[in-house]
């Protein structure tokens, strides 16, 4: 289920690639989530993190509850897959603006600075 990056932010997977998240993390702001594990956060994540939660282990889910649904997410793990996963179970939870901004090195390469 690949979906072209560019002018598909709107489409149902809400996937925004670097410049498309750096944009809106600068104009309306945001908490980044990395839903990555403990150890691959601690082997490096972008220096602009709000929260670590690792998808994985029930983590992630079970911090739903502690955070604001009107308040905009954007979500990133290794290569995507994990947000994409985190997002549809915070859609599911009704929350409203959550992002994919898909994995660590593509956000790295795309010019996040990284911790």
């Amino acid at each position: 289920m690949l979906q072209a990056c560019g002018n598909e932010s709107s489409s149902s997977d809400n996937r925004l690639d670097p410049s498309e998240f750096r944009k809106e993390l600068d104009q309306k702001g945001g908490i980044v989530i990395d839903v990555r594990t403990q150890e691959e956060y601690d082997a490096g994540h972008i220096a602009r993190v709000d929260y670590q939660y690792d998808y994985l282990s029930g983590e992630f889910e079970a911090q739903l509850d502690s955070l604001d649904k009107d308040k905009t997410y954007y979500l990133y793990c290794r290569s995507g897959n994990r947000s994409g996963k985190s997002l549809k179970l915070m859609k599911k939870y009704g929350f409203k603006n959550v992002y994919n901004v898909g994995g660590y090195q593509q956000l790295v390469d795309g010019g996040f600075e990284s911790e």
